[in-house]
């Protein structure tokens, strides 16, 4: 399904309120899946991403198809071993593009077994059923900090505990933090000591918790803001004080002139003139911003220099090549001038005549390029559902703050 995206008024009013977050959500099933009592988890994400999740708890089969969803795919690989369960993980065909090999390796030095039923290296697998029995395991920090975060939550439910020996330079850190955060509201402590964090045995005591709306999702609407005529909205269900990483955008985007006003459960959002004549930062703890940036920096006519990119080319799709095509046909070159360092020299050439996204099945291309509709006459996003994946509401909240959507 194809959307054409057009927006006649460039003044952004009004309320939104965000879908929950999906990273929250799916860190929580896994602690209540583990917990010794019961709890219930309110407002939970509605995302594909954590309708994988709940479908997955709720499958007495021996196969468990996750689709595209690549945190489902870690922190159900490693909560299957540890609970000792007998299960085939398989998912899309781009998902068995996805490498597991790191999350693998540590589960069976702690004796699960778990087997590559295709290609080496990358779903689908097996787990075996066999019980974990070691402690301790070495995993490097640089390719996906999933992978720990999937050791972590299932870490106080071993036997003897788990201590992480983390090689190399941790990426997306704030999400591991965020999981800490997380596990030590429900009882669990961890030691962190630079490159080590230990857990001992401990139980997951339940409490009744609300899932915050999710920051990601917010960063579309700081971009829309930066790149209105006037914008003056508010959007609820953000905490100033959240455990997300991503809530970094309201600093990030307020060296773009989009100020943010918080008070309880909301954030008020309005527009100033930038001044900015070039960006740069470092996206190694956000990297989901990625997209948002490269987008609203070219569409605002402000040169970048954007790094800790590195791991866009094993998410959803190859994010950085994704970017590189879809930017050149709104007549932006986007350069990799090192690994995950992203340049644009503030040159534009002519767009295409009619520009036409392709999303590659991923969301983050869907939602990070519907805003451009506000420095363009028109844009068809190509394949416009896959936003499903975190924000299904998406193309009805773009409706109700002025824009136009049309089925092709």
């Amino acid at each position: 399904m194809n959307y054409t995206i057009t927006c006649p008024d460039k003044r952004i009013n009004g309320e939104i309120t965000l879908p929950t977050s999906k990273s929250i959500s799916n860190r929580l099933l896994i602690i209540k899946a583990l917990a010794h009592h019961s709890f219930t988890i309110h407002n939970l994400s509605d995302s594909d991403d954590t309708r994988v999740m709940l479908d997955a708890f709720n499958n007495e089969g021996n196969t468990v198809n996750i689709g595209h969803a690549g945190t489902s795919m870690r922190f159900l690989t490693a909560y299957f071993a540890a609970t000792a369960q007998q299960k085939i993980m398989t998912g899309s065909q781009r998902m068995k593009e996805r490498p597991i090999r790191e999350l693998v390796d540590s589960l069976n030095q702690l004796g699960a077994e778990i087997t590559y039923l295709e290609k080496e290296g990358f779903p689908p697998i097996q787990t075996s059923g066999k019980p974990l029995q070691g402690n301790e395991i070495s995993i490097n920090g640089s390719i996906s900090s999933q992978y720990i975060t999937a050791l972590l939550l299932v870490a106080p439910s071993l036997p003897n505990g788990l201590t992480i020996y983390i090689s190399g330079k941790l990426i997306s850190e704030s999400y591991v933090k965020m999981t800490l955060l997380l596990m030590k509201e429900y009882g669990v402590e961890a030691d962190w000591k630079e490159n080590t964090i230990a857990i001992v045995p401990q139980p997951y005591h339940g409490e009744d918790s609300t899932v915050e709306a999710d920051w990601s999702g917010a960063s579309y609407w700081y971009q829309i803001a930066a790149l209105a005529d006037e914008a003056d909205f508010t959007v609820h269900g953000l905490r100033d004080n959240s455990c997300q990483g991503d809530a970094a955008v309201a600093s990030l985007f307020d060296r773009l002139g989009i100020k943010s006003f918080f008070s309880a459960n909301a954030v008020h959002i309005t527009k100033e003139t930038c001044s900015l004549k070039f960006f740069e930062a470092d996206f190694i703890n956000n990297p989901d911003l990625v997209q948002t940036f490269v987008v609203t920096l070219c569409l605002m006519g402000i040169p970048f220099k954007i790094s800790g990119a590195d791991t866009l080319r094993i998410k959803e799709t190859d994010r950085i090549a994704a970017l590189q095509n879809e930017m050149a046909k709104l007549g932006f070159t986007i350069l990799e001038t090192s690994t995950g360092v992203l340049e644009w020299n503030g040159k534009q050439n002519d767009p295409a005549p009619s520009i036409a996204i392709d999303t590659y099945k991923d969301h983050r291309m869907a939602l990070a390029f519907a805003p451009a509709a506000l420095k363009f006459p028109k844009i068809v996003i190509n394949d416009a559902m896959v936003v499903t994946k975190s924000y299904p509401r998406y193309w009805e909240d773009l409706k109700s703050a002025g824009f136009t959507i049309a089925q092709d």
